[in-house]
């Protein structure tokens, strides 16, 4: 609504956030470097009229200034201070659920959930979540506080996390919460690669250059045609997919638009049997030069210690 995806439209965004109410979609997820802390102040307009309906997340530790992902820092001391500014573009005294952005590399992850821990304890937050973690920083953080989320993108092109991840948030009952479920918009079958603007995140990613359109034009063509042999739209299937991976996974597609938000609720209904996720598989082999990702300048803040 505020950051990396074309130019922001508060007004339809506004209208979003009080239909998501409506519909019951409760759980939502922002971040301080989102606009550079204007989502946050976006957000507070809805939320705060109706903060006993509202599960609100917020990050911290990309260091905010130039709305670029640049630096990153996890101390404590940068925490009290990314909180309470929290806190205040929220107006709200409590965040429902707070994850450190990244894991600053410099820092023990120790410190830094220890640090969220006294959050817990001050009453500020009420609960901890940590975001693009490897499983070694996920076990050492938890033997300080439970990790109630763990945040990082999984979506049918995305699926490094399968291997550990995912089994290591049931085993330690943590919930995963999946961002970019849509594959910033690429499996809609809407998007146009060619179209992408100066200014848009996805204009840097590999995945979204040339060299990769004809494959995922191909890809996404294929997959709405799947979707429309379900009955459901690409998008739907992209979502229901991610559900159907466990009881513990919760999505965040993210979206400024009424029309899309509607879209992705139905993601719920879709039933997906056998069949469908083995006709997803054949497509997938048959179009695999999908592209990273991220960028090297991305990966880099991408924990795999």
């Amino acid at each position: 609504m505020s950051h990396a995806y074309g130019v922001p439209d508060d007004e339809a965004s506004i209208a979003t956030l009080n239909r998501a109410l409506d519909l019951g979609i409760n759980f939502w997820d922002t971040a301080d470097i989102y606009g550079s802390g204007k989502n946050e102040e976006l957000i507070s307009q809805v939320l705060k009229p109706n903060r006993d309906k509202i599960f609100i997340a917020t990050k911290f530790g990309f260091v905010l200034g130039d709305n670029k992902l640049s630096a990153f820092n996890g101390s404590p001391a940068y925490l009290k201070k990314a909180v309470e500014a929290s806190l205040k573009r929220l107006k709200t005294d409590v965040i429902d659920l707070y994850y450190a952005h990244r894991v600053d590399p410099d820092i023990p992850i120790e410190e830094t959930v220890g640090a969220m821990a006294d959050l817990v304890k001050e009453g500020k937050v009420k609960y901890i979540g940590l975001s693009e973690a490897s499983p070694n920083s996920i076990r050492r953080a938890y033997k300080v506080h439970p990790i109630a989320a763990l945040q990082s993108e999984y979506s049918l092109l995305t699926r490094d996390v399968e291997k550990e991840i995912l089994p290591l948030c049931k085993e330690l009952n943590i919930t995963f919460v999946p961002f970019s479920p849509l594959v910033r918009g690429l499996i809609t079958n809407r998007l146009n690669t060619a179209e992408i603007k100066e200014g848009d995140f996805r204009k840097n990613l590999p995945r979204y250059q040339p060299e990769h359109e004809l494959n995922n034009k191909n890809l996404s063509e294929g997959f709405a045609a799947i979707a429309e042999g379900i009955g459901c739209t690409a998008a739907q299937l992209a979502i229901a997919w991610v559900l159907h991976q466990g009881h513990n996974i919760i999505p965040i597609p993210g979206t400024k638009r009424v029309k899309y938000l509607e879209e992705n609720a139905g993601s719920v209904d879709v039933v997906l049997n056998k069949e469908n996720l083995e006709a997803l598989e054949l497509l997938l082999k048959k179009y695999p030069d999908t592209g990273d990702r991220y960028n090297a300048n991305n990966l880099k803040f991408v924990d795999r210690n």
